[in-house]
């Protein structure tokens, strides 16, 4: 066998190898994409035959459900906009003060964020949150998210103000703006991609949570998507696979319509590094 030959073959197997793995990953997203178009949402039917909105219609006849989408939709925006706010003002703070130890105030920050977590903090915090007299709304799920998510988003932006050089403020502070006019008129344009990644990130942690939500909320009324979910589930705990196949279908449309408003407005995708 020639060496030639033998580099074909060796080609010719990868790419065979890796479309069946690519084929493999791809499978259940070609369901997920078609299912809700199915009178039956069985695995051999993937391609719609018929195509129908009948499971569409019935989601959208859930009230419950629906209103979760808007409750899941206000949480979402109100803990992103915190997280992106709160995130910004103190990492620009941590990163231009002559604070000592300040890079070690954001580590810590960051281990204890990512230790204390989950089931494990939520107790403490339903107490908290209890005491406080908002339980059982909207803003103590927001508060309850910024929180958690701030110190990861400080990290984050942190990296992208280091990387601006402060004679870009102090020529900006020369010429006779204030420190407040440094920060929005020369930083903040710059750091706007960091920004936009924490605010994707932040959107995304908070839209798929379910275990805050569920805690903090009492109310049907308050319930995000990601607790409603559960409601296209018979009495004996089995999925309706039809109608929660319908339903994911909406309530993944969020995340893409904004990955795809961030990349056409901004211009720089997340994967491969970032563009300006």
């Amino acid at each position: 066998m020639t060496d030639h030959l033998r580099q074909f073959l060796g080609r010719a197997g990868f790419a065979f190898f890796t479309a069946l793995i690519g084929a493999i990953f791809a499978l259940p997203l070609v369901w997920f994409l078609f299912a809700p178009f199915n009178s039956r949402a069985e695995l051999g039917l993937a391609i719609p035959e018929p195509f129908s909105l009948s499971n569409f219609r019935q989601v959208l006849e859930n009230s419950f459900a629906i209103r979760a989408l808007g409750n899941s939709l206000i949480q979402s925006v109100g803990g992103t906009l915190l997280v992106a706010l709160a995130a910004t003002l103190a990492s620009y703070a941590l990163s231009r003060s002559p604070l000592p130890g300040k890079r070690a105030v954001t580590y810590v920050l960051l281990l204890f964020s990512s230790v204390v977590s989950g089931s494990a903090a939520m107790v403490p915090i339903f107490l908290m949150i209890t005491r406080a007299g908002i339980i059982d709304t909207h803003l103590s799920v927001i508060l309850v998210f910024a929180g958690g998510l701030l110190p990861t988003a400080m990290f984050i932006l942190r990296d992208f103000i280091d990387g601006i050089p402060r004679s870009y403020e102090e020529s900006a502070m020369v010429a006779g703006a204030s420190p407040v006019q440094a920060f929005f008129d020369v930083a903040l344009p710059v750091i706007r991609p960091g920004v936009v990644v924490v605010v994707v990130w932040a959107f995304v942690n908070i839209w798929g949570s379910f275990l805050i939500p569920f805690i903090l909320l009492r109310s049907a009324e308050k319930m995000p998507a990601s607790v409603a979910i559960y409601s296209f589930y018979s009495e004996a705990g089995t999925p309706i696979v039809t109608l929660l196949a319908a339903y994911a279908l909406l309530y993944s449309l969020p995340v893409v319509l904004l990955y795809l408003f961030v990349s056409w407005k901004f211009g720089f995708r997340f994967f491969g590094g970032i563009k300006a």
